[in-house]
């Protein structure tokens, strides 16, 4: 039992920090010199603060899919849910960072909001830790949301 546990988060953990890589990797090669020309709103927090934050997101969103995932007898809907919510988590770097999409990236970025929503309705019933685990995920994305919509107005 325990080493299906251990099994299941080291999947889970290498599918969602696989997310982050992605990202990334998107990020880091097609940032710059396009993101510093941006003109950008007091509410932008220095560069430093997202490699931090979004670890410890992944990690919350690791740890939330693994105990939904074993107090709902294993529901492959659940976990279908989550990778398609990973898969526009992932997109929005892309779309930012590589085609340089504010508006595109917006849109994306309601979309996962709205993946996150639903599942922190899903998690409600199964597992409150996985609830509260997904409430930082879900704040830090509805002000990614207001970073976004700013940039698209500013610029």
């Amino acid at each position: 039992m325990l080493k299906n546990k251990i099994l299941s988060f080291t999947i889970l953990a290498i599918a969602t920090y696989s997310a982050s890589f992605i990202g990334g990797i998107a990020t880091y090669t097609y940032k710059e010199p396009w993101y510093s020309s941006l003109i950008k709103s007091n509410l932008n927090p220095p560069d430093w603060i997202f490699g931090p934050v979004w670890t410890t997101l992944y990690l919350f969103m690791t740890i939330a899919i693994w105990s939904a995932w074993h107090k709902n007898t294993k529901s492959i809907d659940l976990i279908y849910l989550y990778f398609i919510h990973l898969f526009f988590n992932t997109t929005w770097s892309i779309i930012f960072f590589v085609f340089h999409n504010i508006l595109l990236a917006l849109i994306n970025l309601v979309v996962l909001i709205l993946f996150i929503v639903l599942l922190i309705y899903k998690y409600k019933d199964i597992s409150r830790i996985s609830f509260y685990l997904m409430i930082p995920y879900f704040l830090w994305c509805c002000y990614a949301l207001v970073l976004n919509s700013t940039l698209l107005y500013l610029n």
